[in-house]
């Protein structure tokens, strides 16, 4: 059940990345000076994993840990 609503999180910030890409992806623009955007992306990209991490925690410990342990053999 736990599983369930990371899955529904990561879905739901998956759909509206792809939403925001598709809505923004035709409109042609030089951003190499846009500063506040670039300043905006990171701010809210910190919130999402900061959210992300308090709501599942112990499931992202775990999926970490099963990791690890398959990868060095134990």
């Amino acid at each position: 059940m736990p599983h369930t609503r990371l899955h529904l999180l990561l879905g739901a910030v998956a759909l509206l990345a792809l939403r925001t890409r598709l809505a923004l992806g035709h409109r042609v623009r030089d951003e190499r000076g846009d500063v506040p955007g670039w300043v905006l992306i990171t701010v809210m990209t910190a919130g999402l994993v900061g959210g992300i991490w308090g709501l599942a925690r112990e499931e992202l410990n775990a999926m970490l840990r099963s990791a690890l342990s398959s990868v060095s053999g134990g």
